[in-house]
Order: C-alpha cells, then structure tokens, then sequence
C-alpha cells in the first residue's frame, strides 16, 4: 500500500485493498489504520488527540474516517508536538474544533515563536548539564 493518496480512480484490485472511498473530486477518505501507519503513531494517539479536540474525524459506523484536509491538520499537530508546544497550544494555534474547516496550518506569532525558541534552549541547556554529570559519573566509575 502505498503512503501517498491516490488522485485517480483506483484499479479494481486496488479498490479491494485499499479502504478509501472518494468524497468529491479532490477530497479522499482515509481509515484511522491509514494515518497511524502514514504518521507512523498508534491507533490509540490518534484517537487521544480526537478526545483532545484537535481532529475531528467522520464517522461512519463504528469506523473513523478522515478527509484529506484531516490529514494535513493531523501533520501540523505532530510537527507542533516537534516543536514541543503543548496540545493546548496546539489547539489554540489550529483551531478548536478540530473540524477540517479550521486551519490547517499553524498560526505562530514572532513572539510564541521566539518564547518556544527560549524554551527549547533552557531545555537543551538542562540536558547538556544533566550529560555533563552523567559522563563525569560514567568515567569515575
């Protein structure tokens, strides 16, 4: 199976295996397996961040079922987790309804931007300390 949506009409044996069904003519859906396996997380994070609010699939049944622009919300969440914003602060950034009419793209301002920037680097500046320590003990021993 391939990681890419597929834009034309899938061959009939492709339809047998592949589980998306064309909602308009440039809007495909995708099952939950499909984006755990595409944005390689588990099944169990995609349905934590549905509970979050930060995406909002379709259901039909019992089964989840995500549009393209779903999709592209659900790699600016994982890109902003990167960054080591806060699910919050992701929400905030992107929307809160986790609907796909809400932006799909993050909304950083110079400020967030330069405050995350100086989180990340205390951050780094603990880790290093904390190596710094641990390769002492390590040649010590």
């Amino acid at each position: 199976m391939t990681k890419t949506a597929v834009k034309s009409k899938p061959s009939s044996t492709a339809s047998a295996t592949r589980s998306k069904s064309k909602t308009s003519s440039s809007d495909y859906i995708h099952t939950i397996g499909e984006l755990a396996e595409e944005f390689d997380v588990t099944l169990r994070t995609l349905r934590f961040y549905e509970d979050r609010g930060l995406i909002k699939p379709k259901r039909q049944g019992l089964t989840r079922l995500y549009s393209d622009a779903q999709k592209a919300r659900m790699a600016e969440i994982l890109k902003a987790t990167r960054l080591g914003f806060t699910l919050t602060e992701i929400r905030a950034m992107l929307g809160s309804d986790g609907s796909a009419k809400a932006s799909p793209t993050l909304k950083l301002t110079k400020t967030q931007v330069a405050e995350q920037l100086a989180h990340l680097e205390a951050q780094k500046a603990e880790l290093e300390k904390a190596l710094g320590e641990l390769k002492a003990m390590q040649k010590s021993s």
